[in-house]
């Protein structure tokens, strides 16, 4: 896959710049670096890094080094990234004062969670972000998923009582942008896949639920804010507050391609429920941090295409 482009790059420095003394000459872990969100985190620390003259480091956990030298072969090359093989659940502790550590394994288990807040309280850790999830609001049915984002958030507030070690948290919602799989469980990411292809862009239900997306650069903004600038314990939403339904969506996503895509939606809506929502308030964020998004959705899609097409030109 290729590099983010300098556009987010720049757009994502110049939205962070005066948080990145705090991290100068030290070291982060991540847990999770090698995917959707840690990528992500990854290109814009290296960014800032080189930019800002640091000399930060950063160790990332991962159990599949080789699966990421093919992803990313440059950020897996780049000097003042590392890393540390290893089971979220089982890892041998490094060695040294990490005093940043970013917890974003998508689906860690309480005895995941456990072990790297243990290898913060030991590893000198002033500041751990835990990337969680706006599943945690969900009142029924909750998922699995959902009851561990809860569990773990629990335990980091829990450990500050015991430490010194100030827990942000983030509640991320849906995003878009590059790096994001166009064959997972993710519909903007299917559209995307379907447009490439030529279409047709398929809604498998009805179109009636609500979504919001958010773009990745926004997002790294947002979290790297939160761990800097964040109150610990306080949970803050990270995400979109314009919604808008799944047919809405793929009509959107038809749009970016030149000519518009068709759309097929697979059933009627049957009116006889709410639609479900899934789209998060952030004024707690903005009122507390001052973020804000600042690409919309059209801009986001098209830049998501442009990344994942041949020779980086939108069709």
């Amino acid at each position: 896959m290729p590099r983010l482009t300098t556009e987010d790059l720049n757009h994502v420095l110049d939205h962070t710049r005066d948080l990145w003394n705090e991290v100068r000459g030290k070291r982060i872990f991540i847990t999770g670096g090698t995917g959707f969100f840690g990528t992500w985190l990854l290109e814009t620390f290296a960014y800032a890094n080189d930019q800002l003259g640091l000399n930060a480091s950063t160790l990332v956990l991962t159990r599949n080094l080789d699966a990421f030298k093919e992803k990313a072969p440059h950020l897996a090359n780049y000097p003042a990234i590392a890393f540390h093989a290893g089971d979220i659940r089982t890892f041998d502790y490094p060695a040294g004062e990490f005093p940043f550590v970013i917890h974003g394994v998508s689906n860690s288990e309480m005895k995941g969670t456990k072990r790297i807040l243990n290898f913060a309280r030991g590893a000198g850790t002033k500041k751990i972000l835990y990337i969680s999830s706006g599943s945690v609001y969900a009142k029924y049915p909750v998922s699995a998923d959902a009851l561990a984002k809860r569990a773990s958030e629990l335990l980091f507030t829990q450990y500050t009582g015991i430490s010194n070690i100030q827990a942000k948290i983030a509640r991320c919602f849906a995003f878009v942008g590059p790096y994001l799989p166009l064959d997972a469980n993710f519909a903007i990411g299917n559209f995307i896949r379907d447009g490439l292809a030529g279409g047709p862009i398929c809604v498998s239900g009805d179109g009636t639920p609500y979504r919001s997306y958010f773009y990745a650069a926004d997002m790294a903004i947002w979290l790297w804010t939160i761990l800097f600038h964040g109150e610990s314990c306080r949970p803050y939403n990270v995400g979109s507050e314009i919604g808008l339904t799944i047919k809405d969506l793929a009509h959107t996503v038809a749009r970016a391609f030149q000519p518009p895509v068709e759309v097929r939606i697979a059933q009627r809506p049957t009116f006889d429920k709410p639609a479900e929502r899934y789209v998060p308030s952030t004024q707690r964020t903005r009122e507390e941090l001052g973020l804000e998004q600042t690409i919309d959705l059209a801009e986001a899609i098209k830049r998501t295409i442009r990344w994942y097409s041949p020779g980086g030109k939108s069709p």
